[in-house]
């Protein structure tokens, strides 16, 4: 295989990252507070992307616009089925509540489906060439998915590392019985970091959407790819979320040299496999915002 095919691949594969990145991002921060794999982040996605579709093609938003409803859309209809169908069940157990999140995540993209159907989606976009270097190809969208990826993960970590309310969530992830004694209210942590979270996979579903196309199981064919960069990057851990996303996009685009497409979804465990086999907790370990 020529450098110019391996570079091309590699490229791709960093742009496919950055936008598992942001789902991947909204499931460790769940995790790290409310301590489940809200597996609904998948449906979420879903409906941030089908959001920003309705604002951009019925009321002729912008992107940016677009993405914004995308967002807010995703954390509010996620603020709410975590309060009225996963929180009573939370006190059942983790896997009784990831049980239910993947019921969730059914029940919403059927809701989706019943009212948008079936049918394959795009956004209004303006159509723009490719650009072309050193024999190389990049779409103009992938760059600004890419900005507009980095510049969300940047505010996360400024926002986690900088204000009160982001130590808040720290203090709950690092230990919940400690910050509850210092007076942090858990339970409106947990409203905020499920609006954080699934603001996140909004935002990764509607970049997924503008990269191809929308569907109502636009959020289920990547959940695996999402799982994946969470578990290798170290469940609970941004950074790790981060890297996990990296490691697994470029995992999946080298994999076309030898495998068919096809077998791409099979990428995301065979990562898994040969992480934990090293690191038993994922690349950086532990839990850690």
């Amino acid at each position: 295989m020529d450098a110019t095919r391996l570079l091309q691949l590699l490229l791709n594969g960093m742009m496919t990252g950055a936008i598992l990145m942001m789902p991947a991002i909204g499931l460790t921060l769940i995790y790290g507070v409310l301590r489940f794999p809200n597996f609904a982040v998948a449906a979420h996605a879903t409906v941030g992307a089908f959001a920003g579709y309705v604002v951009n093609t019925q009321l002729g938003w912008a992107l940016l616009p677009s993405l914004a409803c995308a967002v807010v859309a995703a954390a509010l209809v996620g603020v709410a089925t975590d309060e009225f169908v996963l929180k009573p069940v939370r006190p059942a157990g983790s896997i009784t509540t990831a049980i239910a999140s993947v019921a969730l995540t059914i029940a919403l993209e059927n809701v989706i489906r019943f009212f948008f159907g079936n049918d394959l989606r795009g956004y209004v976009l303006p159509v723009v060439r490719d650009w072309r270097f050193a024999g190389l190809r990049l779409s103009p969208q992938q760059v600004e998915n890419l900005v507009i990826a980095g510049v969300a993960v940047a505010v996360l970590f400024a926002f986690l590392t900088f204000t009160r309310t982001g130590k808040a969530m720290r203090a709950v992830a690092d230990n919940p019985m400690l910050a509850n004694i210092k007076g942090i209210d858990a339970d409106k942590v947990g409203r905020l970091v499920t609006f954080v979270g699934m603001g996140f996979a909004g935002l990764g579903g509607m970049l997924t959407g503008l990269d191809t196309t929308i569907d109502p199981l636009t959020g289920f064919r990547t959940i695996l790819s999402v799982f994946a960069a969470a578990v290798v990057g170290g469940f609970g851990s941004v950074p790790g979320a981060v890297i996990g996303a990296l490691t697994v996009g470029v995992g999946e685009e080298l994999c076309l040299v030898v495998l068919s497409p096809e077998y791409r979804s099979a990428v995301g465990f065979l990562v898994i496999l040969l992480v934990l086999s090293v690191r038993p907790r994922g690349i950086l370990g532990q839990r850690e915002f």
